[in-house]
């Protein structure tokens, strides 16, 4: 079974814990209190039982069945739909992982449906449970509670892509393996995005719920400054998150000029070594040359009855490689 805990609540007090969803449903009627279910990767049957009892819009269901849904939130007559993605920063490969949290909440019920461990609901019920006086004000606590655990399990990863843009920044300068240190760039560049759009729809949300139990008949006037004290939160996370797609934008294009003088300095090099190497050849052609003229062996030649052709030969050679030294030296060829 999916169920994780299922508790049904009076006065914010837990007054039974239902072995099964039907007895859940008939305890909120007879005791007109709110039931609080907490479902971990059901089967479609379980959300199905729990959306024909407290009548869940369809397009929600569906999105709860699907999954893979953008941080938002949505309201269907009474009911709030809310999509959270949680993070959590996995030391060992230095990496983020991301997860999907559905929360359902109606006059008198909250329902939970997780598809990853992270975060902890165990813990905000535990919370909860511990502060009566909160948990009497209803579901709109209960989604108050959840959305401060999510984001405060952001605080671990911010300072975890910190460190990770920390080491990027001492590297940039020194790194041995271009080719890892783009890699690695182009990784939290990734992470970084889809943090954004996990933070950034929150801050919406918590406004759209802080005006909802601001309006309320029977709103809570400290239930609607703890929202706000978590949109501060979520505001700063959101800040410092765009803050880390600048640096890493700014990290790259230093990274691409950095390898761009790279490759153009080893152009360059490799085109002295060219140049040298050319120079040195066509100083060595020049002898090849006359030796090459004079070694042609024709009756017609007038040099090779003159006593004198050979050392004029070597002179020649001497002349006409020195000249070319002289002149590639010159260029600052050699």
């Amino acid at each position: 079974m999916a169920i994780i805990d299922n508790a049904v609540y009076v006065g914010g007090k837990r007054v039974a814990t239902p072995a099964s969803l039907d007895v859940t449903f008939d305890l909120i009627r007879e005791h007109e209190g709110m039931a609080w279910i907490g479902l971990y990767r059901p089967s479609e049957a379980e959300i199905r039982a729990v959306a024909d009892e407290f009548q869940l819009h369809g397009l929600a269901v569906e999105d709860a069945l699907t999954g893979h849904q953008r941080a938002k939130l949505e309201r269907y007559g009474d009911t709030l739909f809310a999509v959270l993605r949680p993070a959590r920063y996995l030391d060992g490969p230095e990496t983020v992982e991301f997860g999907e949290l559905h929360v359902f909440i109606g006059t008198n019920f909250v329902v939970t449906i997780r598809h990853v461990e992270r975060p902890s609901l165990a813990a905000v019920r535990e919370r909860m449970e511990k502060e009566p006086e909160l948990l009497r004000l209803g579901p709109e606590a209960v989604m108050y509670a959840i959305l401060d655990e999510v984001v405060d399990d952001y605080e671990p990863v911010v300072s975890g892509l910190e460190n990770d843009i920390d080491e990027i920044e001492s590297e940039l300068f020194s790194a041995s393996d271009e080719d890892a240190l783009s890699r690695r760039i182009y990784q939290l560049s990734r992470e970084v995005i889809q943090f954004q759009r996990a933070t950034a729809p929150l801050t919406g949300m918590l406004e759209a719920l802080r005006r909802h139990v601001e309006t309320a008949p029977d709103g809570d006037v400290e239930l609607a400054r703890l929202l706000r004290d978590v949109q501060d939160h979520t505001m700063l996370v959101s800040d410092r998150v765009n803050s880390f797609r600048s640096i890493l934008d700014n990290a790259l294009s230093v990274h691409s000029t950095l390898v761009t003088q790279r490759m153009t300095a080893q152009s360059i090099a490799q085109n002295d070594q060219v140049k040298k190497i050319s120079s040195w050849a066509a100083i060595f052609f020049a002898p090849q040359l006359v030796a090459g003229v004079y070694g042609m062996n024709f009756e017609n030649m007038p040099e090779l009855h003159w006593h004198l052709g050979y050392p004029f030969a070597i002179l020649l050679m001497l002349v006409f490689g020195g000249a070319l030294w002289a002149i590639f030296r010159l260029k600052k060829w050699l």
